[in-house]
C-alpha cells in the first residue's frame, strides 16, 4: 500500500496548491474532432473556461496522467502504425500555465485498437490493453516522460462464450493494484480478470497465480475499479449490464456479488461502459449506454457490496465515460454520440446526483480526467 500513499501524496501536494484544474477530453477523430480537447476548471465555483484544441492526434480514446502531474498519456485506437497491425500510445508535456500539450514521442502499442491504458504508481510502467488484439503490453517511462519499447507483451487466448458477440480475446482495461506488485486487465471476449505481476522499475510481467478469476459467461467484462481502502474490486460488465463485486488480496480476486445497472422496466439495447467510485468509498457509478444513463450505487462498508440508489439520465445518447472531479463533488458525464458533457452536483452525503445546469460542446467525448493546472 506504501507506494500507492506515496504517488498519491505527490499528486495531492499538486491538488492541494493548486485551486484550478485541467480538465482533458480525448475523443474519436472520425467526425468533428481533431484530438484533444481541455477546460480550465475551478471546482469552488463549478466555472470552466474553453482551450479549444490541446493536441492534435488521431483517436486518442483513452488518456492517463503521469502521477507527477507533468504528462498525458494516449492510447490511438487505431488498427495500422507505421505498415505494422499495431494502435500507437502517444506521450505528451503538460504545459501547466496554457493546458497545452507537446507532443514527447509515439511508440507502437503492439496490436491493433488499444482502448485503455494505466501507469504505475511510481511513474516508472505505462500498460496498454490492445482491444481488437486481445492483448496487453508494458512499456518504460523515461526520466523526460517519453516511453520506451515495449518491455512486456502477452497475447491473450482461450475460448468464448458468445462467439458472434465476443469474437476472441478483447483486452479491455487496466487497474494497478495499490501496493504497485499486480496489475489487472478486464478481458472482455474471455470474460476474465486476469492478473499479473509487476516488476514496474523493469515495466515487466509475468503471470500470477491464479492467472485469472473467470466471470459468468458472456458477462464481457470492460472496465475496473479499487475503493480507496484496496479491499474491493468493482468490474462493469458490458454485455451483461451488471456490476460484480470482488474481494481482493495479493493478486486474488473473489467474487461477492454481481448486480444489475439497468431499470427492470428497460427492454431496449445496452450495454455498460463506465464505473467510478467515489473518492469517499460510499459510493460507485456505472454508465449505461441504450438506457443512457448513471446507475448510483451504495457502498456496504463491511463486505463492499453493492445497494442501488438512483438511476439519472446524462441527458444525451451513448454515455461512453463519465468522471468525478478530484473534489467529489461534480460528476462529468460524456455523451459520445451527443457530442456533449453534462455535469451533476453530487451530494457527498447521500451520493445522488442532480443536474448542475451546465453542458460542454465536445466532439465525440470518450474519456475525461483531470490534472492541477500550477
Amino acid at each position: 500500500m506504501m507506494l500507492r500513499f506515496a504517488a498519491l501524496a505527490l499528486l495531492m501536494a499538486h491538488i492541494a496548491a493548486a485551486a484550478d484544474y485541467f480538465l482533458y477530453v480525448g475523443t474519436y477523430t472520425n467526425r468533428q474532432s481533431k484530438g484533444i480537447y481541455g477546460w480550465r476548471f475551478n471546482p469552488d465555483h463549478g466555472d470552466l473556461k474553453p482551450l479549444g484544441l490541446v493536441a492534435e492526434t488521431a483517436d486518442p480514446s483513452f488518456l492517463a496522467i503521469h502521477p507527477t502531474g507533468r504528462f498525458l498519456y494516449a492510447v490511438n485506437e487505431v488498427a495500422n502504425f507505421q505498415g505494422q497491425r499495431a494502435g500507437s500510445i502517444s506521450a505528451f508535456a503538460i504545459n501547466h500555465e496554457t493546458g497545452k500539450l507537446r507532443l514527447l514521442n509515439t511508440v507502437s502499442s503492439h496490436g491493433p485498437g488499444p482502448c485503455h491504458l494505466a501507469l504505475d504508481h511510481t511513474g516508472k510502467c505505462l500498460i496498454a490493453a490492445n482491444y481488437d488484439g486481445g492483448s496487453i503490453a508494458a512499456f518504460p517511462v523515461r526520466e523526460d516522460g517519453r516511453l520506451g519499447d515495449a518491455s512486456s507483451f502477452f497475447q491473450h487466448g482461450g475460448t468464448v462464450a458468445l462467439p458472434q458477440r465476443q469474437g476472441g480475446p478483447h483486452a479491455h482495461a487496466v487497474l494497478i493494484a495499490p501496493d504497485n506488485r499486480f496489475a489487472l486487465v478486464s478481458d472482455l471476449g474471455l470474460d476474465q480478470v486476469l492478473s499479473y505481476r509487476l516488476e514496474a522499475a523493469r515495466a515487466l510481467l509475468t503471470a500470477a497465480n491464479p492467472p485469472f478469476v473467470k466471470l459468468a459467461p458472456g458477462s464481457g467484462p470492460r472496465h475496473l475499479a479499487f475503493h480507496p481502502n484496496g479491499r474491493f474490486i468493482y468490474c462493469i460488465n458490458e454485455i451483461k449490464p451488471t456490476i460484480s463485486t470482488f474481494s481482493y488480496a495479493n493478486g486474488v480476486l473473489k467474487e461477492l456479488q454481481t448486480i444489475s445497472t439497468l431499470a427492470s422496466e428497460f427492454h431496449g439495447e445496452n450495454t455498460t461502459a463506465e464505473i467510478v467510485v467515489h473518492p469517499d468509498g460510499e459510493f460507485v457509478y456505472g454508465s449505461n449506454r441504450g438506457e443512457d444513463s448513471i446507475a448510483v450505487f451504495k457502498v456496504d462498508p463491511s463486505n463492499g457490496t453493492l445497494s442501488f440508489l438512483q438511476r439519472v439520465s446524462t441527458g444525451g445518447k451513448t454515455p461512453r465515460n463519465f468522471a468525478i472531479d478530484p473534489n467529489g463533488s461534480y460528476l462529468f458525464a460524456a455523451n459520445q454520440n451527443s457530442d456533449t458533457i453534462v455535469l451533476f452536483n453530487i451530494d457527498r452525503h447521500t451520493g445522488r446526483l442532480t443536474p448542475a445546469n451546465q453542458t460542454l460542446e465536445a466532439p465525440s467525448p470518450v474519456c475525461l480526467t483531470f490534472v492541477p493546472a500550477n
